[in-house]
């Protein structure tokens, strides 16, 4: 048995049919360790809760937390980070996608000094859809971003005690996780693996949620769009000056013959400038909404049932 306590933290939403198959790997892997399991319940609608509450009957190391409704899956996590209490703690989620097994693999890394130990997808069986999306969403993010995340990687991952203080110690509310762990300049080591395919049910990030985290991602981290706004705002007005020197050229040097009579040219206009407005207030929006939700200060989840705890 080890000396150390290894804290999981696995977010659920409606994966009752996971949970038990999720369970019997897990009990073979962690034979070893001194271990807690934290089910963050981010308001299932089946019975998820039944089936963990039935196991947690028998085994007190598995705990329950339980949303009053689906806060999301990063609060999930956050409150996982908050009633952990070990002194390395791993995420994973509940759809056997990522091998519980190689969790030993992480905890062997951070034994020999990593704080934070990702990981990291060689192969995986999703659809030809989720992984296109997946690749842009790590490329797209990395061009945006000022702090590289690590590609191909997700939310599971091991960290040690004292990244989870910092995480838990930052001030903001709308905390983009995988960001932030990268932000912190902790020692990170890599475990390769093969992703397999979710073992029932269906993926919970759908291709807005990917494009929303995304989003999340790159304003949470990053002052680029608000540059590329104002190239924007510097392009059109230049393409509107070389517009209105052509117009005072046909004008004055040109025979009346060749001025331009119609509305085609005024039409093509507003509408260009137009868009260019409208894509500049819109990333000035997001930024603002960012900082509404930030001053607004509500909890980032309420809890109704603990287990264990």
């Amino acid at each position: 048995m080890s000396e150390f306590l290894l804290s999981l933290v696995i977010p659920v939403h409606n994966e009752e049919s996971n949970i038990l198959p999720l369970w019997e790997r897990l009990e073979k892997t962690l034979a070893s360790y001194k271990y807690e399991i934290l089910f963050i319940n981010d308001g299932s609608t089946d019975k998820t809760a039944a089936v963990i509450k039935e196991l947690a009957k028998k085994n007190h190391k598995l705990k329950l937390l339980s949303f009053t409704k689906n806060f999301g899956h990063q609060n999930a996590l956050i409150c996982g980070y908050q009633h952990a209490l070990g002194d390395c703690i791993v995420t994973i989620d509940a759809d056997l996608q990522d091998p519980p097994e190689i969790i030993p693999q992480m905890v062997a890394k951070w034994q020999n000094g990593a704080d934070i130990v990702y990981a990291k997808r060689k192969t995986r069986q999703d659809g030809f859809f989720k992984r296109l999306s997946a690749y842009l969403f790590y490329r797209f993010v990395n061009i945006l971003s000022d702090t590289p995340i690590p590609t191909d990687t997700g939310d599971f991952r091991l960290q040690s005690k004292k990244v989870n203080t910092f995480l838990k110690e930052l001030p903001e509310h709308n905390k983009f996780l995988r960001g932030l762990v990268a932000w912190g300049g902790f020692k990170e080591e890599i475990v390769l693996f093969d992703r397999d395919k979710r073992l029932s049910g269906k993926t919970h990030y759908t291709f807005s949620k990917m494009l929303n985290f995304a989003l999340d991602g790159i304003i949470s981290f990053s002052t680029k769009p608000l540059r590329l706004a104002t190239y924007v705002g510097f392009f059109v007005s230049g393409v509107g000056m070389l517009g209105i020197l052509y117009a005072i050229w046909r004008r004055f040097f040109l025979p009346h013959e060749y001025w331009v009579t119609g509305w085609t040219a005024l039409f093509v206009a507003v509408l260009f400038l137009g868009g260019a407005q409208l894509f500049t207030i819109g990333i000035i929006g997001e930024y603002i909404g960012k900082m509404y939700k930030e001053t607004q200060n509500r909890p980032q989840f309420l809890l109704k049932e603990k287990v264990n705890l």
